[in-house]
């Protein structure tokens, strides 16, 4: 039997998210003399911190074409928190062997899930390339999210007349729900609360993934067993029952009252009825929306950068500094910039990311600042693309005299502010900050997340260097939600990681960079779906993809007017 203790039904594994992409091409290179070329599209996918490609798979080959639409789907496993660099190859097929080398090549293109996913109506077309001084034609992708059974079950169920079973008073009863695997075993699922001396309780209703309790599967077994709570732990069977997902989504009926039946009563007593009934009071079912679909209906995420420059760092001349620019490698403030800001730039569509510093000197009266631009533009404070951001962060460094405090509460407010502006789904902000020590203003911080968790935005804090981290975890609201003047965080909107804990010990950059980006980003989806549900927003249908004029990159398409959505974070 299964065991009964400690259970979190929503933080139980279930299948990842899918996306389905297909693959056209147009105007290819024609390689055969007597007809047109015969095409096959190959996917090859890099390994997590590695610079290794290997084959995912291949479309069908298509006869005598230059505009193939293929009909063979790649379906790849979707994660929000990595980089999934892929590589398509087409080829022009010769012969019947397999191997790649005997067919003729006509061109290549690099992208990543993400960029496919975050173009407009999640359909992207990009110029192949590979073969100098030649046009190779243009391939085109579109994803659709596989529906993978996203509903959400919300029931209640009531007993009658159950076994007495406690000496000295009634039953204490609760309900675990079991699905059945392929292999005739049960996994437990679902727990009810336990209701304390009845024997005909009525529990709260209760709201379950159908997958956790069916896998998909509407006539697969289900299993509620319903036990008499005691202090010690051991729990006394009163007896069980099964039922189908199917058989529920009947709802309230006749169908849905079922006997309790304990088989080693019924085995004993000849005149055993049963140890009473569970009715099924109510039962609906609603669509749960995912991070994609609020992508695909045009969902911006707005990604801000806010930099150390406290004197804590050492002087940036030195190779001892966190801010050292070596001419052979980056330093760790480079690192998790670089690592955050290439995953999320896939979900911005004009590549405009406001970053500031704080914490310095400014030039040309060393007037201290907490929340400075990093191109010295007040009115503008984007950069071009995450190595806009890199170069303005080294200008920076050039120009500005490191000192203090460690003043976090200033940037907060000044991306809360910009986030305040639209809340109504189709921005998100994702403030990354990035430390090297302790926080000088824990008490206005701690009031600013509080602000900015009814907001639609996120916090990442990176921490570099030695340094003792532990006042951060008190911002990382995983295991108290934060709290300020007896107010709580409506959500937990901010994720602390200390760099040093993903740093590959043999010095592998890439590794270290992708371990931390999975780490950091992996809650961002829920945080965003989190602010949608509280505010009762739903996606908008996805965005029609332009197939009359080529998007030859996701830069040239754009939901939102980018003066419009970035000016926003302007304001001081």
């Amino acid at each position: 039997m299964a065991t009964i203790g400690d259970f979190d039904p929503l933080n139980s594994t279930v299948p990842a998210t899918k996306i389905e992409i297909t693959v056209s091409c147009r105007n290819l290179l024609d390689m055969d003399t007597f007809s047109k070329s015969d095409p096959v599209v190959v996917l090859y996918v890099q390994g997590l911190g590695t610079k290794e490609w290997r084959e995912f798979g291949r479309t069908e080959v298509i006869d005598n074409t230059l505009n193939p639409d293929f009909v063979r789907k790649f379906v790849l496993d979707f994660f929000f928190e990595e980089k999934q660099n892929l590589r398509f190859d087409v080829y022009n097929v010769d012969t019947r062997s397999s191997n790649l080398s005997k067919h003729d090549f006509l061109g290549q293109m690099f992208c990543t899930l993400g960029e496919i996913i975050g173009s407009t109506g999640s359909r992207l077309e990009r110029t192949l390339s590979g073969i100098p001084g030649k046009k190779c034609g243009t391939i085109i992708f579109t994803a659709e999210e596989l529906s993978n059974c996203r509903d959400i079950a919300t029931m209640q169920l009531c007993a009658n007349k159950l076994d007495k079973k406690d000496f000295f008073g009634k039953s204490d009863p609760f309900l675990v729900f079991y699905r059945s695997n392929e292999d005739g075993t049960f996994t437990i699922c679902h727990k009810t609360e336990v209701i304390k001396n009845n024997l005909n309780p009525v529990w709260q209703p209760f709201t379950i993934p159908v997958r956790a309790l069916c896998n998909g599967d509407y006539d697969r077994t289900v299993k509620v067993d319903v036990y008499d709570w005691d202090r010690d732990g051991s729990h006394d069977f009163i007896g069980e029952f099964t039922t189908s997902y199917r058989e529920f989504s009947r709802g309230q009926s006749q169908f849905n009252v079922y006997e309790v039946l304990n088989p080693k009563k019924k085995g004993k007593k000849k005149k055993y009825v049963n140890s009473g009934t569970v009715t099924l009071l109510s039962f609906k079912v609603e669509s749960e929306h995912t991070f994609v679909d609020f992508i695909r209906g045009g969902t911006q995420l707005n990604f801000t950068v806010a930099i150390d420059f406290t004197a804590s760092n050492g002087n940036p001349s030195q190779p001892t500094s966190l801010h050292y620019m070596s001419p052979y490698q980056m330093n760790a403030y480079a690192m998790a910039l670089k690592a955050v800001g290439e995953i999320i730039q896939d979900y911005d569509s004009d590549k405009l990311f406001p970053a500031y510093g704080f914490g310095a000197k400014l030039p040309p009266d060393g007037k201290i600042s907490h929340a400075f631009p990093l191109n010295s533009k007040t009115e503008n404070p984007n950069c071009v693309g995450i190595d806009g951001v890199l170069e303005a962060y080294f200008q920076t460094l050039r120009t500005v005299q490191l000192y203090g405090p460690t003043n976090f509460a200033p940037v907060i407010n000044q991306v809360a502010r910009s986030a305040a502006e639209v809340t109504d789904g189709s921005q998100y902000s994702v403030l990354l900050m990035i430390t090297d020590g302790v926080i000088s203003d824990m008490a206005q911080t701690k009031e600013s997340v509080v602000n900015a968790a009814s907001l639609p935005m996120s916090i990442i804090i990176v921490g570099v260097g030695p340094a003792e981290f532990d006042a951060m975890e008190e911002l990382d609201g995983d295991e108290v939600r934060v709290s300020s003047r007896g107010r709580f965080a409506e959500r937990d909107i901010v994720q602390f990681v200390p760099f040093r804990d993903y740093i590959d010990r043999s010095g592998n950059q890439v590794l270290s960079m992708a371990r931390l980006a999975k780490d950091v980003l992996a809650e961002i989806p829920d945080q965003l779906l989190s602010f949608m549900k509280s505010r009762g927003i739903e996606p908008r249908p996805p965005l029609p993809a332009n197939s009359d004029s080529p998007a030859m990159s996701t830069t040239t398409t754009t939901t939102t007017t980018p003066a419009t959505k970035k000016e926003r974070n302007t304001h001081t």
